[in-house]
């Protein structure tokens, strides 16, 4: 049976009244600073934009999204005394967003970088430079040389620098280099198992490795132990030079592989950073962002 106007409008304003329950759907009028004449004509869109905040509000990944478009949550606008209906990109897939950017710009790097494009006029960097620079001329297959635990503000260039001196030395001097972002090959070996055999192999053997962004990674057990500890072990008993760059200090990343905090977790962390410390020689870079 179709409703009349009035039937309609008395439906609508119930419909508000009950909505009016949830703080949530009250605290979106108000900052939009609606009238109720207009609320009650958008109460159902509204409410479906006060379901999605709700579910943002306990999540805790774009795995757990229950929005209608993952990694989105339904937003109204208010524009010219017209509201419009629009999807933002919540936190989670701006984070994604933001690591793809990364991803990109670190394998133009490690393709492209090398010291003659390095910025001098940096003066904050001219420490680092400076390493690097003696690192190459000095290197050679018969020495047992240290590399660099490189950490420092987030884009400040630390992969650029250490890409720069690694394609210097495979273009030069032949050296087989390899530069791993850490995050993205814990993802790649826990999509594929079979990779994994491969992969340490690599990384365990390959005269000079980089092991990039190591403490942006989450912390597993396995990742700690199965992936970087063995690799790490292997080079440290093969005098294997190998580089790390960080956000983190190696007091940092040592509480970022605790944990749990439990008593061997302490223990394990503390294994990792000894084998750091025989591996490289920390350095801080502090700069400017170069990706603003």
């Amino acid at each position: 049976m179709k409703l009349t106007v009035r039937e309609n409008n008395e439906e609508l304003t119930k419909n508000f009244n009950d909505a009016c329950q949830n703080e949530m759907f009250v605290k979106l009028v108000k900052k939009l600073k609606l009238t109720k004449k207009e609320a009650v004509k958008i109460t159902s869109k509204l409410e479906d934009c006060v379901k999605e905040l709700e579910h943002c509000k306990n999540c805790q990944g774009l795995s757990m999204c229950q929005n209608a478009f993952k990694g989105n949550v339904k937003m109204p606008e208010k524009e010219n005394e017209k509201v419009y209906f629009t999807y933002i990109p919540c936190k989670y897939l701006k984070m994604r967003y933001e690591e793809e950017n990364i991803k990109k710009q670190k394998l133009n790097e490690q393709v492209w970088a090398r010291m003659k494009d390095i910025d001098f006029s940096d003066k904050k960097r001219a420490k680092v430079i400076k390493w690097l620079d003696e690192f190459f001329e000095k290197f050679s297959f018969k020495d047992n040389v240290k590399g660099l635990y490189l950490y420092g503000n987030f884009g400040c260039g630390k992969t650029f620098l250490i890409s720069a001196l690694l394609n210097e030395l495979k273009y030069q001097k032949q050296v087989r280099c390899e530069i791993v972002y850490f995050p993205e090959l814990l993802r790649t070996l826990k999509n594929d198992w079979e990779l994994y055999e491969e992969k340490i192999n690599l990384y365990e053997n390959v005269d000079i490795l980089c092991i990039d962004d190591i403490g942006a990674e989450k912390v597993s057990d396995w990742g700690r132990d199965e992936v970087l500890g063995t690799i790490l072990q292997t080079r440290m008993n093969q005098n294997k030079t190998t580089f790390f760059t960080s956000n983190l200090s190696l007091e940092e990343l040592e509480s970022h592989f605790k944990a749990s905090g439990s008593i061997d977790d302490q223990l394990k962390a503390r294994r990792i950073m000894e084998r750091i410390k025989q591996l490289s020689i920390p350095m801080e870079l502090i700069s400017e962002n170069k990706r603003k």
